[in-house]
């Protein structure tokens, strides 16, 4: 427990007046209950809400209509989600269901009637919760709430704050409420008063929001209006707490008498309250006004545990309630004395009538009855809310308030207000919950047996930081080491010695790039001798003792962490949002493969690995995908090379150095990673078309795949190449959700990524949406272009100036287009640009169909989601693409028929992560045998694999695959036969355990990750050579029976008529003829069997079509990825955290 001498001092100071005032407490709430329950009910918004609460559907349907159908501008989509509601709960009565059935009916017909009036009474039936804040309403409430004595905290809602345009709109309007006369109480976020704040930096941050919230404290100063400065989530703690501290702290608001809030759900808020109460102290004593804080229990936990989860941080808040509510009592205890009561007021801020009681008798008991405000939510509990306020005689009433335009924004509260008032836990349910009958207690009872508990174990709860992270004080990797493979935790930027870490990671000098250029040819040819000398040695050992080198690699990486942030700052131009979280992957990249390694040792067939992998990274992932490429052929059994992008040369070095001594530390020779800085040239060409490197893995442009390929056609080249992805909105998004992923999707690291989104596709009135539009332009005009290296950058330049294609996305338009906001060349040398967004780009166009790989991005408008489908699919790619609708047919539709190796819904499109979102695309976006990196094939696709055991339990056919093998018992021999039935029954226990079940190793609550396996888009094309022999034919039609991938089987004459006699159809067609038909191809799949005829290579390099002439075997695990192609699909399942109410199926 984080105390000092003085916190245990006061302690036996007061050591036992909580237990002592504990009996008077739970009397005052027991009478409080008995006071408000004979009011008969009282309004019909308690008993509404009341019936809501005791409903196990209420919440759920309240969400989902308050989502679906209050949200949508579009009337049309809000009736379509209207007519497809479930019956309404109980708690509506029959009125309002029939009012809801009827509107479902009439609103197809009628949405622009309908709808409106739908609204309406949706905001007439939560009106008690979330107020009005045009004009005359409020000022009507604000005169009651005088009339009755209590004051109202009014927090203004609205649209998401993106850009710094609403930013400025949001301080206007809380000005505005501010110079209202009849009010007295206001609270402001964070959030709400500076758009992009930027997690690494504080100082920025804070210089940005002192600007924003100074006018307010003036204003309020001059008024009397009491400010209240709101907490958020546990990463703006630090930055709250000193925003609000150091405010106060110059001169004109030494008299400000103002409030802050403290979450007792954070254990890190008992050294937060002391330390405030050490500012208030100091401050009144030199002649300032006192300070308050409000204290809650906490209302954003479900964010906070998806925050966690999907970051691998350990959760911030308690785990249990029991936690809160014991350190809710610590801090009463603490601050509720003598000694504080002239420095801090305390809002005691429940609806728990136990804690209140024990706070207000706790008082009684030290004489600080003046110290304490009890403070509720608006609406909630208004009975209750009156007998606290005659105790306590102040009540303050904490009001949310929202103009109708802006109505829709008021969801993530009424979420996170229901979902509080849902769980058994809290109070408002126990208070709402029916009398239990017999001897079991009450659930009211519960809830004093809890009070109890807290009582008693106060001081015992762990204060602190259950957040630890300190990236200036660890060795190796982070990830909790299960014996399966764990994502490596990134950095917690909300960590004062992280952030302390980055500063100087950015400060530092970096590694020169210091690797000489080789230029001539035979320096690599020393080279790939070299690596094929160590490369036997190397694959002789077992996938496990492999496994074991690259884990080691991994700490090594981790504990380059630092350095790498430096030189990819410099040389990469990356900022650390972007340059940490490739570290991580880097470093599960290394985990991740040796995995895969050791499940080589446990494979069925043989595999031997190829002896020499060159590697030919790209310079937008100057870390993560060299580090992917060397370590999987390493995993593999493969000696490396990798030649560096010219760009990113140190990056390189000091990846490669990491891995020299993770080999060293094994006593392995470091020649088997070799880092060659070939050139551009002679060197260059050597180097990727070598007869002695077996394998290439390249990612880059599709021209440099096609360049690579003329060298040497039949060169094995794994390629991940260019992308030209998409978003669609439709008009079932959440539109501030939407936005933030798309701006951040295609400007993050300056749109230099292949995944990044440089279209943006809106369907139907989601195109009109001028909300929508204006919040993009204002999210995207307030990004903040810079360098790498300084900590306030959130958008980099770009690596190079721009070539042909950048420069013509950077400044012209074509056709109709026309510039919402039109980028800026920013320096004399063209390396930084403003962020461009160009509209109403036409299908087929050139900036639909072309890659342009920077900071520009386009918007096409369409009809349907089926037609900005078929454009999203239409662009020759097929690397990611991304959907927001939180219609669940759209969803099931769109997963059902995108075309892209990587797809997301309701989320950004970047940023894949190992095994989560295993990466790679299909079509134009891919050369190769297909694997995504990161997935469960990569590794496997680093050698040959010929037949090994076949040894396996028998397996149930389908009627057709067991029709077939009768039908070709005379065809082949006996032995043929059974070897035929094997590969069948392999086949099936493939399909059961890999390829027919959709996977989610990684499992996360708030985001499926699923990883599948789609039949290909065209048939596989057999091409039927010279030696080839029937079997292996008829084993492929099983394969293709098993996918559902349709097959064309071709050969010349002969072979086509030795087919045919044995009943199998093959179209014939000649060599030559075959190729010339191949380059009229597009990224086509063509299994060989038998010899493969030299033109074909050539053809097959022109179409970007790949020639797969492994052997043929009876290994389902193996024989059917040909015929699959595989897709990573990750969707957001929780909507404000709340899980359960967005999403799809998990298999």
């Amino acid at each position: 427990m984080s105390t000092d001498n003085t916190t245990n001092n006061q302690n036996d100071t007061y050591r036992g007046d909580v237990e002592t005032v504990l009996p008077a407490a739970v009397e005052r709430a027991r009478a409080w209950l008995e006071e408000t329950d004979a009011d008969a009910g009282g309004t019909s918004a308690t008993e509404q809400l009341a019936a809501l609460v005791r409903d196990p559907e209420g919440v759920q349907f309240t969400m989902e209509f308050v989502d679906r159908v209050a949200r949508p501008e579009d009337d049309r989509t809000a009736a379509s989600a209207l007519a497809r509601m479930p019956a309404g709960p109980d708690f509506l009565g029959t009125l309002n269901n029939s009012a809801l059935k009827l509107g479902g009916i009439m609103g197809r017909v009628l949405p622009q009637v309908v709808m409106p009036l739908a609204r309406a009474r949706l905001r007439q039936m939560v009106g008690h919760l979330v107020l009005d804040a045009d004009g005359k309403a409020l000022d009507k409430l604000l005169d009651k709430a005088s009339d009755e004595g209590t004051e109202l905290n009014l927090n203004l809602l609205g649209e998401a704050v993106l850009g710094d345009e609403e930013a400025e709109r949001r301080r206007e309007r809380t000005l505005a409420l501010v110079n209202n006369p009849r009010v007295t109480y206001v609270s402001v976020k964070a959030s709400s008063l500076c758009a992009q704040l930027n997690p690494w930096d504080l100082e920025g941050s804070l210089v940005r929001l002192k600007d924003q919230l100074r006018p307010i404290y003036r204003a309020a100063a001059e008024a009397g209006v009491f400010i209240n400065l709101d907490m958020e989530e546990y990463k703006d703690l630090r930055l709250t707490i000193r925003l609000f501290t150091e405010l106060l702290d110059e001169d004109e608001f030494r008299d400000l008498e103002a409030g802050i809030v403290l979450q007792a759900y954070l254990p890190d808020t008992f050294d937060a309250l002391q330390e405030l109460a050490e500012f208030a102290a100091t401050r009144v004593g030199a002649g300032g006004a006192p300070i308050k804080v409000r204290l809650v229990k906490g209302a954003n936990l479900s964010m906070e545990k998806v925050e966690a989860e999907v970051h691998g941080w350990t959760q911030a808040p308690y785990q249990t309630k029991e936690e809160v509510d014991a350190n809710y009592l610590r801090l009463l205890d603490w601050v509720l004395r003598p000694e504080h009561a002239d420095n801090i007021r305390i809002g005691v801020a429940s609806h728990n009538l136990f804690t209140v009681a024990l706070a207000w008798e706790l008082a009684v008991a030290r004489g600080v009855e003046r110290q304490v405000d009890a403070e509720m939510l608006q609406g909630m509990a208004p009975e209750q809310a009156r007998a606290v306020h005659e105790v306590f005689g102040r009540m303050i009433l904490y009001t949310p308030v929202v103009h109708k335009e802006d109505f829709d924004v008021a969801v993530s509260y009424l979420v996170r207000r229901l979902e509080e008032n849902a769980s058994e836990e809290n109070f408002l349910h126990a208070m709402f919950a029916p009398e239990v009958e017999g001897p079991d207690p009450s659930p009211l009872d519960l809830q004093e047996d809890v009070l109890r508990r807290a009582v008693e174990t106060r001081w015992s709860t762990f204060a602190g930081s259950r957040r630890t992270q300190d990236r200036t004080a660890e060795s190796g990797r982070q990830a909790p080491k299960t014996g399966r493979f764990v994502n490596e935790p990134d950095t917690d930027p909300a960590l004062r010695a992280n952030r302390a870490w980055a500063l100087d990671a950015l400060a530092a000098e970096p590694q020169p790039a210091d690797a000489e250029e080789v230029t001539d040819p035979a320096r690599v040819d020393a080279a790939v001798g070299r690596a094929a000398e160590l490369a036997e040695g190397w694959a002789s050992r077992s996938g496990a003792e492999r496994a074991a080198v690259l884990d080691t690699i991994a700490d090594e990486l981790a504990d380059a962490r630092g350095d790498l942030v430096t030189v990819m700052a410099h040389e990469g131009r990356k900022t650390v949002d972007q340059s940490d979280p490739e570290i991580s992957e880097a470093i599960d990249f290394a985990t991740y493969y040796a995995e895969s390694a050791r499940q080589l040792d446990r494979a069925r067939s043989v595999f031997t690995p190829h002896q020499v992998t060159v590697v030919a990274p790209p310079w937008n992932f100057p870390v993560a995908i060299p580090t992917g490429g060397v370590l999987s052929a390493l995993a593999a059994g493969s000696a490396v090379i990798i030649k560096p992008a010219p760009q990113v040369v140190a990056c390189s070095q000091v990846m490669v150095d990491a891995v020299h001594r993770g080999l060293a530390a094994h006593g392995i020779d470091e020649d088997l990673v070799q880092l060659v800085r070939a050139d551009e040239a002679d060197a260059g060409q050597r180097l990727i078309s070598h007869e002695d490197v077996d394998h290439v893995i390249l990612t880059g442009a599709s021209e440099t795949a096609a360049l690579f390929r003329s060298w040497r056609p039949e060169m094995e080249l794994s390629a991940e190449t260019s992308g030209k992805n998409a978003i669609i909105v439709t008009p079932a998004a959440d539109p501030d959700l939407a936005v933030e992923d798309i701006y951040q999707s295609a400007f993050g690291h300056s749109g230099q990524k292949c995944s990044a989104s440089s279209l943006v596709i809106l369907v139907g009135q989601a195109g009109d949406s001028h909300r929508l539009l204006s919040q993009l332009v204002d999210a995207v005009s307030t990004l903040r272009v810079g360098p790498g290296t300084d900590i306030s950058t959130t958008m980099n330049g770009v690596i190079e100036p721009p070539g042909d294609k950048l420069l013509r996305g950077l400044t012209r338009l074509d056709g109709e287009e026309t510039w919402l906001l039109e980028p800026k060349q920013l320096d004399e040398e063209g390396l930084f640009w403003s962020p461009g967004i160009r509209d109403h780009v036409a299908p087929g166009s050139w900036f639909h169909t072309n890659e342009c790989f920077g900071p520009v991005m386009g918007i096409m408008h369409a009809s349907s989601l089926e037609e900005a489908t078929e454009w999203q699919n239409s662009t020759g790619y097929g690397l990611t693409g991304g959907l927001h609708s939180l219609d669940q047919d759209e969803i099931d539709w769109w997963i059902d028929h995108v075309e892209v190796g990587n797809a997301y819904v309701n989320r950004g499109i970047t940023g894949a992560i190992v095994q989560r979102q295993s990466f790679g695309g299909w079509k134009n976006s891919v050369i190769g045998a297909g694997a995504k990196a990161g997935g469960p094939n990569y590794v496997p696709q680093q050698g040959t694999w010929t037949e090994g055991t076949l040894d396996h339990a028998q397996q149930q056919l389908t009627p057709d695959v067991a029709g077939l093998l009768r039908d070709w018992a005379g065809l082949v021999s006996e032995e043929d036969l059974g070897w035929l039935r094997a590969a069948a029954e392999l086949d099936a226990l493939a399909w059961r355990e890999e390829f027919g079940a959709e996977h989610d190793l990684t499992a996360l609550r708030s985001e499926a990750n699923i990883f599948r396996y789609r039949p290909l888009l065209q048939p596989l094309r057999v091409r039927v050579g010279s030696g080839a022999v029937l079997r292996d034919v008829l084993r492929l039609q099983l394969a293709a029976l098993r996918t559902g991938t349709a097959v064309d089987i071709s050969g010349d004459v002969e072979a086509a008529a030795d087919l045919a006699r044995a009943g199998v159809h093959a179209r014939t067609i000649s060599d030559e003829a075959f190729a010339a038909e191949v380059k009229g191809y597009e990224g086509a799949r063509i299994r060989a069997l038998g010899s493969v005829d030299d033109a074909l290579w050539a053809a097959a390099v022109e179409s970007g079509s790949v020639i797969l002439d492994q052997p043929v075997l009876a290994d389902g695990r193996r024989e059917l990825l040909p015929f699959l192609l595989e897709q990573a699909l990750s969707v957001t399942m929780h909507r404000f955290g709340v899980l359960g109410t967005t999403g799809i199926d998990r298999p």
